[in-house]
């Protein structure tokens, strides 16, 4: 077996995550960066759940990818660390679980998991969406801001009995799954960036869905199926939407495609492949104000472009909502300056 890549891919030298967050991701990662100490206390927090343990767990129940095992899955990882030029490669570890599973672990070492229901259910190229995707997680940070919602939402089940407590905590939580889902967003396009495969990293997301017969299966088939449920039913249908929502950390798989395709034909992803992207060197100069305002703008664009009629009725409601956070954190900007 070589070690070769199947094909040249464009390297991006420097690349901030920045280049691939979606807005909403991105405002909440500045916000949280910009906080002093910030990472230092979660990491403090989550002390039960040590980084060192949870390799030692791997290195002793699961099969560690090199040169000698799972040889290409290894090769997927080191491009695609090559590509979003991180400063060491994380290791991968096969774990035998017939779920569908991958995630990348750890704050100061950070490593990836993948699991035999993954490797079974994808074909290289797709797999290697799904390494991109692991890997643009750790160039983002998310395991430092994801231990927060798992340290709130295990504070919220122990405090269920005092009603207020609850529903406060609640209420924060369900704020950091909408987070949490749209890291996922995010990092659906950095797989792509590491892929360089629209259809390999769109076929993936397919399958999450429909499992392993993809000859049975149709991308424009699967993305006309996200249009229906964008479009479908009456106002009652857009609040069951929601209410599925309700405890996800992962936005369903139609959406997940479509939001991909979406990105694509933007243009941002020829783009960022051209060299046109923010670099890391300059992410200390970013504004909180100005990633909120660019967080407020997409949730404008997305509540305009959805057909869904729940949408339309809590547009203004949202509106004035997201106005009202520009307003305050307009005015905490003024106080700072």
């Amino acid at each position: 077996m070589t070690t070769t890549p199947d094909r040249n891919r464009v390297q991006l030298p420097g690349i901030s995550s920045r280049a691939y967050e979606h807005p909403a991701d991105r405002s909440a990662l500045v916000a949280m960066r910009s906080l002093s100490g910030f990472d230092t206390v979660l990491k403090q927090m989550s002390g039960l759940v040590s980084e060192r343990r949870l390799r030692l767990m791997r290195l002793a129940s699961a099969v560690r990818t090199s040169d000698t095992q799972f040889r290409s899955l290894h090769d997927m990882g080191r491009d695609a660390a090559y590509i979003l030029d991180l400063p060491r490669i994380p290791e991968i570890y096969v774990q035998q679980d017939p779920s569908v599973n991958a995630m990348a672990i750890g704050f100061d070492d950070p490593f990836i998991v993948v699991t035999t229901g993954l490797l079974d259910l994808l074909d290289e190229e797709e797999l290697r969406f799904v390494v991109g995707h692991e890997t643009a997680h750790i160039l983002s940070g998310h395991a430092v801001y994801r231990t927060m919602l798992l340290i709130l939402t295990r504070l919220a089940t122990r405090v269920a009995w005092i009603p207020l407590g609850y529903i406060g905590l609640r209420a924060i939580v369900a704020g950091l799954e909408e987070w949490f889902r749209k890291s996922e967003l995010s990092c659906d396009r950095g797989g792509l960036l590491c892929g360089q495969d629209p259809e390999a990293g769109m076929r993936a997301l397919m399958k999450l869905a429909g499992g392993t017969r993809l000859h049975e299966m149709n991308i424009e088939a699967f993305l006309e199926q996200a249009r229906e449920y964008d479009t479908a039913g009456d106002v009652r249908d857009g609040l069951l939407k929601v209410l599925n929502l309700l405890g996800t950390t992962h936005p369903f798989a139609v959406v997940r495609v479509a939001e991909l395709d979406r990105w694509r034909r933007s243009g941002q992803y020829e783009a960022i492949l051209a060299g046109n992207y923010p670099r890391r060197e300059d992410d200390h100069n970013v504004k909180i104000t100005d990633e909120i305002r660019e967080a407020a703008r997409s949730y404008r664009e997305s509540w305009s472009q959805s057909q869904d009629p729940f949408i339309g009725v809590l547009r203004d409601v949202a509106e004035g909502a997201v106005s009202a956070g520009e307003r305050i954190f307009n005015r905490f900007a003024r106080r700072d300056n």
